[in-house]
């Protein structure tokens, strides 16, 4: 019988910081406050008439539904419904909509998957802002030149996106592949940001 001792300790909520990116949308980003690692990020697009704050909640819905069905742990804390312009994320995210492209790159992440994709993400943070790779190149950084598809399918999952810059792969040809964060569209304005025109 297990008593309340031997329970795990209750972790704080998740909470979550956003700035506006340019004419993009919002970017929000969802992170543990005890140890400032980033768990989600995504942008979030008004549809219609509505405004930013119905889009935002939408985007952090969605989060928490993926985080129930991949990551239980983490969809146990919960989350704080009110934003924080407090600690290293959220400086970050105010750094990077304001032009810093480095803004994430010192700060953890964390997002459920196998160990080949967790190997495609570190890679991914290796590739610095204004650079890109193809699919194949990724596979050969995440060690296994092979695994092209496989690599593309660790873009495509990726919960992360902008401090696990997905957006910088294209395809061998030069072109933009629908993998990954955004889509075509999105991951085309966010490589012009950086100062790369395709």
């Amino acid at each position: 019988m297990s008593t309340s001792a031997d329970a795990a300790p209750e972790l704080p909520e998740l909470r979550w910081s956003s700035a506006p990116l340019e004419d993009l949308g919002t970017l929000v980003v969802v992170h543990s406050p005890d140890d400032e690692t980033i768990r989600a990020a995504g942008l979030a697009r008004p549809q219609g008439a509505e405004p930013d704050v119905a889009a935002i909640g939408r985007l952090l819905e969605q989060q928490m539904d993926t985080f129930e069905r991949l990551d239980p742990a983490t969809a146990d804390r919960e989350m704080n419904p009110l934003p924080t312009d407090r600690g290293a994320v959220a400086e970050a995210v105010a750094a990077y909509a304001a032009g810093d492209l480095t803004a994430f790159d010192a700060l953890a992440v964390a997002q459920p998957g196998p160990e080949f994709r967790q190997r495609v993400w570190a890679a991914l943070r290796e590739v610095p802002a204004g650079e890109t790779v193809s699919y194949g190149e990724l596979a050969v950084m995440a060690g296994r030149p092979q695994a092209h598809r496989a690599a593309a399918s660790a873009c495509a999952h990726n919960q992360v996106g902008f401090a696990v810059p997905c957006h910088r792969v294209i395809l061998a040809d030069g072109s933009i592949g629908g993998y990954g964060f955004g889509g075509v569209g999105i991951k085309r304005a966010l490589l012009a940001r950086e100062g790369v025109h395709l």
